[in-house]
């Protein structure tokens, strides 16, 4: 056997283990603890929608504070933390393998992979540095936005290039709540194994909740082109203020109450991708 080929066969070799039951146990262990976090953000905006508890924050860090105040609540933040490496080294995968389907190995997919595994990795930290102790989870949605904005703001151009990642935020949500709503994400699943029951379920969850997450993107993109402009760090927020914003609204509460449902619909939404995505 000549040198090209072992190369290809140890390469071969590399991608069925990446693709095997590890990987796989990892995304669906990084789908779950992503489930579990859009939920309870979901549930805690809810909360101050009705009123019941503005003191609250509906984010990542607001998520974490409720679970360590449960029984066990130290155990769960560690599996947290751990499923959430795994979603980043699942990503990592795909940046290096590819991802399923007929275009998962081309350029755009793999930086797309790129940019989640990043993603993950600082979010995984947060929490594994919250469960270490630390308290902090990486600080609030709302103190990293306005510290990030008044650091890039800062630099020379700095207005120009908060503008154009508001702006970026703005299309991703759109993209996100575009694809939810035309229901894309079954070309990622395997739809052939549920019932017509579990089908209309996740049909529900999915673009329902796709939706919601969407129109949070594109908001919180719309406050940091506003903050670009103004030149005024202040005006970018984070997921809980931005939530917040919904209930400022004409509508007022009642919107905030129903892209906070569509939250806790895209956690469910997370769990039904954790049983069912092609991986």
């Amino acid at each position: 056997m000549n040198a090209s080929a072992m190369a290809r066969g140890g390469r071969a070799q590399a991608e069925r283990a990446a693709r095997g039951s590890v990987t796989k146990g990892a995304a669906r262990a990084g789908l779950t603890a992503r489930g579990v976090i859009y939920l309870l953000v979901g549930l805690l905006a809810l909360q101050i929608a009705f009123g019941e508890d503005k003191s609250q924050e509906a984010d990542r860090q607001g998520a974490l504070a409720e679970i360590s105040q449960r029984p066990f609540g130290s155990v769960l933040l560690w599996a947290l933390g751990i499923g959430l490496v795994g979603m980043a080294l699942w990503r990592l995968s795909e940046v290096v393998f590819g991802s399923v389907g007929p275009e998962g190995r081309k350029p755009k997919k793999r930086l797309m992979a790129l940019a989640r595994c990043a993603f993950y990795s600082f979010v995984a930290y947060s929490v594994l540095a919250f469960a270490a102790g630390s308290g902090s989870g990486g600080g609030s949605s709302d103190e990293q936005s306005r510290d990030v904005t008044a650091r890039v703001l800062e630099l020379p151009g700095g207005q120009w290039i908060v503008g154009a990642g508001g702006i970026g935020i703005v299309v991703a949500g759109l993209w996100i709540g575009g694809r939810a709503v035309l229901r894309k994400y079954r070309d990622k699943m395997r739809m052939g194994q549920m019932s017509p029951a579990v089908r209309r379920a996740v049909d529900v969850t999915g673009v329902g909740g796709g939706a919601a997450r969407g129109l949070v993107f594109a908001a919180a993109g719309v406050f940091a082109v506003r903050a670009a402009v103004d030149y005024r760090p202040d005006q970018a927020k984070g997921l809980d203020d931005t939530l917040r914003s919904f209930a400022d609204t004409p509508a007022g509460p009642c919107l905030l109450a129903c892209v906070a449902a569509g939250l806790v619909l895209f956690g469910l939404f997370s769990f039904a991708m954790a049983r069912w995505r092609k991986v």
